[in-house]
């Protein structure tokens, strides 16, 4: 009970005064007393989430004989619902026959409305209650002299699941039916009277329980969730052998596919009566981890029309019910919503997580390679492996760097939530901020049946684990999926956008990757390609997240997103062009597959490799481009607040913040790229010089020093200028385009050059000698003998000479790819 006076010091805490009595049998039912102790967490701490579609790790016998307690405890759930529903049709045939009275208490039109399918509801579990009797019947009267197990019943529950669709025609009258029954309570005392005081028989000394009108509407609602969950019990205690196994399987899949049906198409399901009269209703579930001080947990979260409610589900496992215990709750008026930034993870948490996702690909290789085993062996090792796998999965999942969403609420009271998708938090994000619009004040929430009704409403049945989704082998990637981010148009106005892409499947490896943070621009242009290592992913998610500052601080929002899913036959081997649309924005991408065996996660490298001190085309090998970012990041900065800079380029930053600038691109990119809008100018173009300047190998090959001075000196204008263009092209891929890149970027200088008094014989003084270099002399080596008297002469000269041409090529910044037609995705906005 020290549970249940949590939830009442909570509610005080909140100003509101608690006044009504719970019952003993729902406080026993929702706040049940834990009977397990708690140890110190060990790595593998699942904060008891259980897996109801895993067979438990015990004998076929004993689950044979849990078996048939689920079994009977079914039966005896299906009488009581069939008397409730025989109350509720008990006044159909008066209300019928005043319905043609001069003094009618329903029209006939509304008697048809209100107990719509009702009857047929009530012959369809008629059927299934008495065939399922007469199976169990002789195992029940045998079942204390060790008698023999009921014959097979997976039949029965896939000819009643068949017939699902009774329900679909109550489900969407049920608003209707509902309406009906409220307006005739107020308005007309005899139908009052009836409504208030059905009475049916419960329990085997038929004991009269009395229930409201609405009440028994709301019970084959109630019973279409709890037909999911039932199948979900009875599978969990039926053997991999039983032959009713896969008949169960298939009519827990054909159940489950109607209750997604109903959960996509249909809100009245999710109607909660308090007792104050209001409807409130649950707009979206899912598992989240609880950041609190005492460390991170699963929770099941539960998004209603006025509040959030945190709970633990519990139980659920070797026979017991599944419950929730009440953690927190938050009204949403006045809820203040604020994605933080990923906390980074400690040195041994990080090593933890290391050592996890090893275990996890090691679990996941034994998996793959049981098939070989016989079959009962089989069996045994496969369930044994599969526990273990979700148990490390879960692990990972609640202790693996998360992206949090802190939750404020006007009374003082706050919770961090943690996502290891920033796909998911946008959606939970989305979804409180459109219901605080909608809601201006919180009617105070009954804890105890708002909890209680939890385990009826739920619609996300586990944690978010790729080891309970069915394999698809065919289907799914396993290797490297690439992805070349090329640019983005339409923004309303110039802005500052990167591209987060997440993938599903194993998270064996890093599942999320982003571009480089773009610079104010109405079409931002990446041409960035990223790599991500793949085991059975199948979904690729996109978000085009835009950067602001806001008193004084960065802050990250998220523009839209979208999903593309992943077919590995049509990008095998080869680039397929995608166009995203989200909202008004339309980002262009090419993904490629390349199946092959996964390394383990230790081998993988996770640091970045430095920027500066290494040869260029190592470089822009590692990032996927012709034009390295540092050089397109610094230079679209100087284009956008330094071309009007008096003695840009020729007057440097200060040294301290060009070191700093130096040293957050060798170690983080994505700092770096934040840093940079905020760093001086000077400081901007000062990293650039330095850059070019600390390559191992100038920007024109040392070898074609020689033949430049030459050309240099041709009398000839147009011979000159064919020489010198030669020269050029012979140049290696990136080392052209970078140059080329930089050759108009100082064109665009110069032509403010009554502004910032940089003329282009200045810009060539300023780059000649970082970018031009004469071969080294090597001792004991012969080599071309260069008038060192003339070497910055020539060193100037040439990029002079570049700059003066009018008729320079293009830059080509991405390497080009193979890729075929283009096709759109299109979602309009962000996704729910």
């Amino acid at each position: 009970m020290d549970v249940y006076e949590e939830a009442l010091d909570y509610l005080r805490t909140c100003g509101i005064t608690v006044t009504a009595e719970m019952e003993p049998d729902l406080l026993d039912d929702v706040f049940e007393v834990e009977t397990e102790v708690d140890f110190a967490p060990s790595p593998l701490h699942t904060d008891s989430i259980d897996f109801p579609d895993t067979p438990t790790d015990c004998g076929p016998e004993m689950m044979l004989e849990r078996r048939l307690v689920v079994l009977t405890s079914i039966l005896t759930s299906e009488e009581l619902y069939l008397s409730e529903l025989e109350t509720l049709l008990t006044p159909m045939k008066a209300l019928k026959a005043t319905a043609g009275t001069s003094q009618p208490v329903l029209s006939t039109q509304q008697v048809r409305t209100v107990f719509f399918q009702v009857p047929e509801l009530r012959d369809l579990h008629k059927e299934f209650y008495t065939t399922l009797r007469a199976r169990l019947e002789p195992a029940q009267g045998q079942e204390t002299q060790g008698g023999t197990q009921p014959p097979p019943v997976g039949d029965l529950f896939l000819r009643m699941v068949s017939q699902l669709g009774v329900y679909r025609g109550f489900i969407d009258n049920y608003e209707s039916a509902v309406e009906i029954v409220r307006k005739c309570t107020q308005t007309d005392q005899r139908f009052r009277t009836l409504a208030e005081s059905m009475m049916s028989c419960k329990g085997s000394d038929n004991s009269k329980t009395t229930y409201t009108f609405e009440a028994l509407l709301y019970k084959p609602l109630d019973r279409v969730t709890k037909t999911t969950l039932v199948l979900h019990d009875l599978l969990k205690h039926t053997p991999l052998n039983h032959q009713d196994h896969a008949v169960l399987q298939e009519a827990l899949r054909i159940s489950s596919s109607f209750l997604s049906g109903v959960n996509e198409e249909s809100q009245c399901k999710r109607a909660v009566t308090l007792s104050t009269g209001m409807r409130r209703q649950l707009i979206r579930d899912g598992f989240v981890v609880d950041i609190c001080e005492g460390g991170q947990s699963m929770r099941h979260l539960f998004l209603y029309t006025d509040l959030l409610l945190c709970a633990k589900l519990k139980g659920g496992s070797a026979g017991k019910q599944a419950y929730y215990r009440f953690s927190w709750y938050l009204p949403l008026a006045g809820l203040r919503v604020h994605w933080a930034q990923e906390q980074e993870l400690s040195a041994d948490l990080q090593f933890r997580v290391s050592t996890m996702r090893d275990k996890m690909f090691q679990l996941r290789h034994e998996l793959r390679q049981q098939g070989s085993c016989s079959k009962a062996q089989w069996s045994r090792t496969l369930e044994r492996s599969r526990r273990k796998l979700q148990q490390v999965e879960l692990w990972l999942l609640t202790h693996s760097p998360l992206l949090s969403l802190e939750l404020h609420s006007p009374n003082g009271k706050s919770h961090t939530l943690g996502f290891s998708s920033m796909y998911e938090l946008e959606g939970w994000r989305e979804a409180i901020e459109k219901l605080k619009g909608e809601n201006l004040e919180t009617v105070p929430p009954d804890l105890l049946t708002l909890t209680s009704s939890c385990a009826k409403l739920r619609m996300t049945q586990h944690p978010h684990l790729q080891s309970l989704v069915p394999a698809s082998a065919d289907q799914a990637l396993c290797g490297t999926l690439s992805v070349a981010v090329h640019s983005a148009c339409g923004l309303e106005q110039p802005a500052s956008l990167y591209i987060c892409l997440e993938v599903d499947g194993y998270r064996f490896y890093d599942n999320r990757a982003q571009t480089h943070p773009s610079l104010s621009s109405p079409t931002p242009q990446w041409d960035e390609e990223l790599s991500l290592e793949v085991d059975d992913a199948q979904c690729l998610r996109v978000l085009c997240v835009m950067q602001e500052c806001e008193k004084s601080r960065q802050v990250d929002r998220i523009q839209g997103r979208s999903s593309i899913q992943l077919d590995p036959t049509t990008m095998l081997m080869k680039w397929k062009k995608y166009m995203v649309s989200m909202n008004q924005i339309e980002v262009h991408l090419s993904l490629k597959y390349s199946p092959h065996p996964l390394v383990p996660p230790s081998q993988v490298p996770v640091q970045q490799q430095p920027v500066f001190n290494i040869p260029i085309g190592v470089l822009a090998q590692q990032e996927g481009v012709l034009v390295p970012h540092i050089v397109r990041s610094c230079i679209k900065d100087v284009e956008l607040r330094g071309l009007e800079e008096v003695g840009i380029y020729r007057i440097s930053g200060a040294a301290s913040d060009i070191q700093s600038l130096k040293s957050s691109f060798d170690t983080n990119l994505r700092e770096a790229m934040s840093r940079l809008r905020s760093m001086d100018v000077n400081a901007v173009s000062g990293v650039l010089k330095l850059f070019f300047r600390e390559l191992p190998e100038p920007l024109i090959p040392r070898e074609q020093f020689q033949s430049l001075s030459d050309a240099l000196a041709i009398p000839d204008l147009s011979s000159k200028m064919q020489s010198m263009c030669s020269i050029l092209q012979a140049c290696p891929d990136v080392n052209r385009n970078t140059f080329l890149f930089l050759l108009h970027h100082l064109r665009r200088v110069s032509e403010k050059q009554e502004i910032n008094k940089m003329t282009l014989m200045n810009l060539a003084t300023v780059f000649g000698p970082s970018l031009v270099r004469p071969p080294e002399v090597v001792l004991g080596q012969c080599g071309p003998q260069v008038d060192i008297s003339q070497e910055v002469v020539v060193q100037v000269q040439v990029l002079y000479f570049y700059l003066q041409c009018s008729s320079l090529p293009a830059p080509i910044t991405a390497v080009p790819l193979d890729t075929e037609e283009e096709e759109e995705i299109t979602t309009g906005g962000s996704l729910h």
